[in-house]
């Protein structure tokens, strides 16, 4: 979940010091029998410019995922951000349905790479599952610096994600980055090598409110799809209209199959449903005709 490497190899240090070594300086100070200048000044170089990097503070993981915890129920506000083909658009354009966010930087190699594959993969099952165009998902390059649009399309043909329906590839400004960041609550931090980051999917509902942290750069499928299940099927009035009738029998009958690592419609649930009304209805009318003669009979 979190990646911490050393700001530089010991060799770069070793060839630091070569390349100082060939100066005509350190040269003439060597000649004169002063390498013991050489070797202080080197050595005061070494601990000045690379020492506090190299032995920087680990990035605090309990306190990211504290943070990122924080952020749920919180509502997102409105950003501006360019797409990988360099159009404007803004947060507020995917309200309507549910929302999935990820963070990424260009030029990663492992996590982020990791991370969109996994999302790629439980998209295919999402959308078989909820349907076509029942989310989105955006990818935002937190590396502001760097993460252009040209970088950001780049980046998702890369990882064949490219061409993917209802999911953009957003870069913005470093202020707008790190607004966005907080109010997610993701965390990540500068290093020689790239960035020290929380792995993090945001799921955010139908009208901007963060619903669900997922962590890890490869996650089981459910944690991702159930969610998303919740928000498309469920409804505030489930019993309003036959649409809301019809989406609270699919959330509860859309599940999980770990055999087949898909979801599927159970009709077994269904059958059981249909089969506790009928009871309840036997029961009800049997309650209700025994009333009925005991009624009838009090009458006479």
């Amino acid at each position: 979940m979190f990646s911490l490497t050393p700001s530089a190899p010991v060799s770069s240090f070793m060839a630091l010091g070569r390349v100082y070594m060939r100066t005509i300086w350190g040269q003439l100070s060597y000649q004169r029998g002063f390498g013991w200048i050489y070797f202080t000044t080197w050595l005061a170089l070494f601990f000045a410019l690379f020492a506090p990097a190299a032995y920087a503070a680990p990035f605090d993981s309990t306190q990211a995922l504290r943070i990122s915890q924080a952020a749920v129920g919180r509502v997102v506000a409105d950003q501006t951000f360019r797409d990988s083909n360099g159009k404007t658009v803004r947060l507020s354009d995917f309200r309507g349905k549910p929302l999935v966010v990820s963070f990424v930087y260009s030029s990663c190699l492992t996590a982020c790479p990791m991370i969109t594959r996994n999302i790629d993969d439980v998209r295919d099952v999402a959308i078989k599952a909820l349907g076509e165009g029942s989310f989105s998902i955006i990818s935002v390059g937190f590396d502001a610096a760097n993460d252009s649009p040209e970088k950001m399309k780049l980046y998702a043909i890369s990882n064949d994600v490219g061409d993917k329906p209802d999911w953009s590839f957003l870069s913005a400004d470093a202020a707008t980055i790190k607004r966005l960041a907080n109010q997610l609550g993701f965390t990540y931090r500068p290093r020689s090598e790239g960035f020290d980051h929380l792995s993090q999917v945001t799921v955010i509902d139908a009208k901007g409110k963060i619903y669900r942290q997922v962590y890890g750069d490869s996650f089981e499928l459910p944690l991702l799809v159930d969610p998303l299940k919740e928000l498309v099927f469920g409804t505030t009035a489930p019993f309003s209209s036959i649409d809301d009738l019809v989406k609270r029998v699919r959330l509860f009958c859309t599940v999980y199959d770990p055999a087949s690592d898909s979801y599927r419609f159970d009709y077994s649930l269904l059958i059981q449903i249909a089969f506790g009304f009928l009871i309840l209805g036997l029961m009800s009318n049997y309650v209700i005709r025994g009333w009925l003669v005991l009624y009838r009979r009090r009458a006479k």
